[in-house]
């Protein structure tokens, strides 16, 4: 199975092609691993193993500062389970809503090398993932 931890380039173009004018609320689905996997970036990894969630708290910690300077917002995290209508082979350990106040914002916000120094965070922490960006639709 293959796992989708950040964009392609076709997805990126496509992302910025839409136009968005306004706010975009990005929906994370998470999947972590049991443990984290450090292997890509050992300067990051504790003194301990620790589990996948616990890499994520890691990174949310890092990254929550740089996300409310970009003009971003954490409006929801939860924790998954089964779903009620969908796949029962398909889990999801977490979902997380995050609004950010415009494209360039947030491109400001992944673009930003002091942020990007946590990143290694959510790569040990994730099994697999979704980001669907989201736009308010109008009646």
């Amino acid at each position: 199975m293959q796992a989708y931890l950040d964009p392609t380039q076709e997805q990126g173009r496509a992302f910025f092609t839409r136009k968005i004018e306004g706010s975009v609320v990005m929906l994370n689905l998470l999947r972590f691993r049991h443990t984290a996997d450090y292997s890509k970036a050992p300067a990051l990894m504790p003194g301990a193993p620790i589990s996948g969630e616990e890499a994520y708290r890691l990174y949310m910690d890092h990254t929550l500062p740089f996300l409310k300077a970009s003009g971003g917002e954490l409006l929801f995290y939860g924790c998954g389970g089964d779903f009620l209508i969908g796949p029962i082979n398909e889990r999801w350990d977490a979902a997380m809503l995050v609004r950010q106040s415009s494209v360039g914002s947030f491109l400001a916000f992944a673009s930003n090398q002091a942020y990007l120094a946590g990143m290694a965070h959510r790569t040990a922490a994730l099994e697999d993932s979704r980001l669907l960006p989201l736009i308010e639709a109008r009646a």
